[in-house]
């Protein structure tokens, strides 16, 4: 979703309450992650949106708000199940490796783009050859790192004056119009699994005739197509006729309504003039508000998605740059409190940077740092020296449910630290992300990632490793980095995790973003459908959604 990859948008929460200063533990569940399936085949919904960083061009889109549209437009080798994330073979007739360096893919035959050609093999590494030339600027092209001769299709100079020495990689080789093989520079234990990703997705020949135009109005193979995008209103999609999966459901079409308050999207739920929310707001996770107003209309799943606060570059907010302030700050947030008193504790703390739904999770990674010591907080803020910047800041998007959980916090962090934090609101998600990446956010940053495929991996090497595009503090560690290289080349899936394990515990040593909490997706719907499901990944899948 995302999202990571996708950056969540966001994290439903309740009103702005006064931070207690006793902690409280304790959680609840709920076992009810979808409607009853059946209904009728056709028709239209509508769900929840959010507006789109960037043009939807599957390799430039790293967040939940464009890549939910993606996910219902594209087809890729791969598509993850929907209740365990499980990989499962789509375009892919089989991937097929003996090293985990050597990978032959033999793709279906049939397969239709919805302006009408078939998709190939040279779509996909046509596809992927674009994401990762350097001149293209694709946020998600160091997915395509691990490819043999992805280094020659990267620009010499920040400002890529100098063009690359190639915009193709050695490693990937059209055989015939149905195969083509994938060669890394070193093994890649889990390479099948990501190719589920949406920067994987293959291109039609007419992206590269005008991919701006594209990203307008992009063409997939999935099981529904772009009929119009109403900038910051709505994005209408519609069932694709030619769609050669299995996963197409029973829709005639999707309409993403884009909505700037989660308040007015819940209502409108309520009122049955909106089918589907990813979102419940602050106003109704009170006391369970939402299971009143949504009786047998509502589910909770734990899903592969953490939210974190990371730290502006030192370069663009020196303040932060001591590890010993950012472990000091970490130490001073309440979790359980602010998780009871926010969202009801529909919420896990966080014990390090990795979800518990993905195979090689180990808890307490963070130590000590992510338990809240209000003297201990206080103890190493002035071991570092104090805080020189004058206030705190957590900046965060005012288009979702976060104004709560950042107040709380920053009151827990005043109350700790004693010194002065401000949450501080910026107007739309597209906006606050755009700051991010242009390096102009000071202070601190609520930061969410939704998994892009269930993988420890992903939950560290696109947000930490030295470069990465979702790296938005600008964290550099070569020892990490090189535990995550040994971590890739691992042929055992318990070595790996074991080696993915010892680069996770570096970064409590650093804390380039501090970890709040695991997620449990919260979801609303009309009296109108039905087969609501909540995937592993915290979104709607349309497959199983249909109008009663």
């Amino acid at each position: 979703m995302r999202g990571t990859a996708r950056t969540v948008a966001v994290v439903a929460g309740v009103s702005a309450v006064t931070l207690l200063a006793a902690a409280c533990g304790g959680g609840s569940s709920n076992d009810n992650t979808k409607s009853t399936a059946g209904g009728k085949t056709g028709g239209t919904v509508t769900v929840r949106g959010c507006n789109p960083q960037n043009p939807l061009i599957p390799s430039n889109t790293t967040e939940t708000c464009g890549g939910n549209v993606l996910d219902a437009i594209t087809a890729k080798l791969v598509h993850y199940n929907a209740e365990t994330g499980a990989p499962e073979n789509d375009i892919a007739d089989k991937i097929d490796t003996s090293d985990n360096q050597n990978f032959t893919v033999t793709i279906k035959k049939g397969y239709k783009f919805q302006d009408g050609t078939e998709v190939k093999a040279h779509n996909f590494v046509d596809a992927w050859n674009y994401a990762a030339y350097g001149p293209n600027a694709q946020s998600s092209g160091y997915f395509m790192e691990p490819i043999e001769g992805f280094d020659a299709t990267q620009c010499a100079d920040a400002d890529c004056k100098t063009k690359p020495k190639t915009d193709k990689m050695t490693g990937l080789a059209v055989k015939d119009d149905y195969t083509f093989t994938i060669k890394t520079t070193e093994k890649v234990s889990n390479m099948p699994v990501r190719l589920g990703y949406s920067a994987f997705a293959p291109l039609p020949d007419s992206f590269f005739k005008d991919p701006k135009a594209y990203g307008e109005k992009p063409v997939g193979a999935g099981p529904f197509k772009l009929d119009s995008w109403t900038k910051n209103t709505e994005i209408k999609l519609s069932k694709f006729a030619d769609y050669s999966g299995k996963f197409g459901g029973k829709l005639d079409g999707i309409t993403f309504k884009i909505y700037q308050d989660s308040d007015a999207a819940y209502n409108d739920v309520i009122a049955n003039q909106l089918d589907v929310t990813d979102e419940v707001p602050s106003s109704a996770m009170i006391d369970d508000k939402y299971k009143t107003d949504l009786p047998d209309r509502n589910a909770q799943k734990a899903v592969g998605v953490i939210q974190t606060i990371t730290f502006a570059p030192a370069k663009v907010d020196p303040n932060y740059a001591d590890p010993k302030i950012r472990q000091a700050i970490s130490m001073a947030i309440d979790r359980p409190t602010i998780i009871k008193q926010i969202f009801n504790n529909t919420r896990q703390p966080a014990t390090g940077w990795v979800s518990p739904v993905v195979d090689g999770y180990k808890a307490g990674q963070c130590g000590e740092y992510c338990t809240f010591d209000a003297a201990k907080a206080k103890a190493k803020l002035d071991e570092a020296g104090g805080f020189k910047g004058g206030k705190m800041t957590i900046s965060y998007n005012a288009d979702a449910s976060h104004k709560a959980w950042v107040e709380a916090t920053c009151n827990s962090i005043k109350g700790a630290l004693g010194v002065d934090c401000v949450a501080t609101p910026v107007v739309d998600f597209a906006t606050f992300r755009a700051q991010i990446a242009a390096k102009k956010m000071k202070g601190m940053f609520r930061t969410g990632w939704q998994m892009d495929y269930p993988s420890i991996e992903n939950f560290l090497a696109p947000i930490y490793k030295t470069g990465a595009s979702s790296n938005d503090g600008d964290y550099s560690n070569p020892e990490f980095d090189k535990l995550l290289n040994e971590a890739a080349a691992q042929t055992d899936a318990a070595a790996a995790n074991a080696k993915y394990q010892e680069a996770e515990k570096l970064l409590a040593n650093d804390m380039p973003a501090i970890p709040m909490w695991y997620s449990t997706a919260t979801f609303g719907w009309s009296d109108k459908v039905t087969g609501v499901k909540i995937t592993a990944f915290g979104t709607i899948d349309f497959a199983s959604l249909s109008l009663k």
